[in-house]
């Protein structure tokens, strides 16, 4: 009898060891990584009067003008050596199909300014060299 009662309390520990796992496993969330709808643009940026452009190895377009352009051009204009010198700009900006059709295709609406490297040595400014006549 003894053994019986032994045999049944093991086989029912086994049975509800072997139930159903209601442990639950843990999973940890993925990483949601946003990607930035506004594309970051490099490329050379001039503003004249009525008219802005941002030029590229590959693209050209005209610029929207609004407040951030105008300080765009307010911020490179002590960059510039002459008033028609293009500047390097990185910007975020989107392209828009022009909707007046004057002009560009497309524009660019700068919505932020990244950098605007500082220039490097001028080599359309080369140091003078002064000779010395009296001496051979």
């Amino acid at each position: 009898m003894k053994i019986l009662t032994f045999a049944l309390l093991v086989i029912s520990l086994l049975l509800s060891g072997c139930g159903e796992d209601q442990a639950t496993e843990e999973f940890e969330p993925e990483a949601v990584v946003a990607t930035d709808s506004i594309p970051t643009i490099k490329g050379e940026f001039i503003f004249l009067a009525d008219a802005a452009v941002l030029k590229g190895k590959d693209f050209i377009y005209g610029v929207q003008i609004d407040s951030i352009s105008r300080r765009l051009a307010d911020t490179v204009e002590p960059l510039k050596r002459d008033e028609f010198d293009m500047v390097e700009v990185t910007v975020k900006a989107k392209v828009v199909q022009n909707p007046g059709q004057n002009g560009w295709d497309e524009l660019v609406q700068i919505r932020e300014i990244l950098e605007i490297p500082k220039r490097k040595g001028d080599s359309l400014s080369a140091p003078k060299v002064t000779k010395d006549i009296n001496k051979p």
